[in-house]
């Protein structure tokens, strides 16, 4: 082989081996993944993951607020549903009672023998009788108020209770509510009389009615 042939074959040998290499090369890049690609890939899945958990827990949360909001409500309808019906227990149990203060008991009344007219009393129970049936009582009303002031004071207008601090014949309470009949309330008898008689009128309608009450129920 001339040194020309030679070279001529070693050229070709040359670039045989570059154009293989290429190939190669070509094929090597074409096969082979680009590391960063990879690893956004699996940044944008973590990223969908979390968002997926955060999504999660949000409604979690929500519904569990929402759980925990509804339960708080009904407890605090149960209390006031329980607080209004002790309301209205107290109500009903003081109207109970102011009725039954208002509508004394009726029944039958101790009224003792009925006087003719008044001079069978002296003192203050003279003026008592007089003042009955001026508040227009009959005769047969004075035993029960008799009875009743007996009782209360035994007659006496400067009868005064150190514990209650009622005070006179009527034992008004407190004792200058018989202002309102007269100033002289503290010791005339009548002023005290007139007042005991108003309040028993308006308040039981007669004296054998406050009688009555005063017997089963200790005062009037």
């Amino acid at each position: 082989m001339t040194r020309i042939a030679c070279r001529a074959f070693a050229v070709l040998i040359l670039l045989a081996g570059v154009g293989f290499g290429v190939h190669i090369g070509v094929t090597s890049e074409e096969d082979v993944q680009d590391p960063r690609l990879a690893a956004e890939e699996d940044l944008r899945a973590a990223d969908a993951e979390q968002q997926t958990t955060r999504d999660w827990h949000r409604e979690y949360t929500q519904s569990a607020a929402d759980n925990d909001a509804e339960s708080k409500a009904e407890s605090i309808a149960e209390v006031a549903s329980d607080q209004a019906k002790a309301l209205d227990d107290t109500y009903a149990e003081l109207q109970a009672q102011e009725e039954e203060n208002s509508n004394p008991p009726s029944g039958p009344v101790d009224l003792g023998p009925i006087p003719s007219d008044c001079n069978s009393y002296s003192g203050n129970k003279a003026a008592g009788c007089a003042r009955l049936l001026e508040h227009g009582f009959g005769l047969d009303q004075m035993p029960c108020l008799e009875s009743l002031w007996d009782k209360e004071s035994g007659w006496n207008e400067r009868a005064h209770n150190q514990g209650s601090g009622a005070y006179g014949i009527p034992q008004a309470l407190p004792g200058n509510k018989m202002s309102t009949a007269g100033d002289d309330w503290e010791t005339n008898p009548n002023t005290q009389i007139n007042w005991g008689l108003g309040y028993i009128s308006g308040r039981y309608g007669t004296p054998c009615d406050a009688w009555a009450y005063s017997q089963a129920n200790g005062f009037y």
